[in-house]
């Protein structure tokens, strides 16, 4: 009788052990959580606009002002604008 308590015990105690475990393997890595941010982030972008932003986005360096001034002549809104507008425009992009 105590055989098969002690054996219960420890399956039991192992069945517990591998569920914690399985449930710390699901967990995102810190890579995945960065992903996973810059693609809600991306949402919208298409092609060159979006892979520049993804590569900027996923490195730990901050964005260079080059890339920002493609991302913001990149977009829709400042292909239509002129003049004062577009300068209005871009400013404001390029402070995000």
């Amino acid at each position: 009788m105590k055989k098969l308590l002690s054996l219960t015990t420890l399956g039991l105690a192992l069945a517990l052990g591998l569920s914690a475990q399985a449930a710390e393997d699901k967990a995102p890595t810190k890579q995945q959580s960065k992903m996973a941010t810059c693609n809600k982030d991306a949402d919208g972008m298409k092609g060159d606009e979006r892979k520049a932003f993804m590569k900027t986005c996923l490195s730990n360096k901050p964005e260079t002002q080059q890339n920002k001034m493609k991302a913001c002549n990149a977009d829709e809104k400042a292909k239509t604008l002129k003049g004062d507008e577009r300068k209005a425009f871009m400013s404001e992009c390029l402070k995000k």
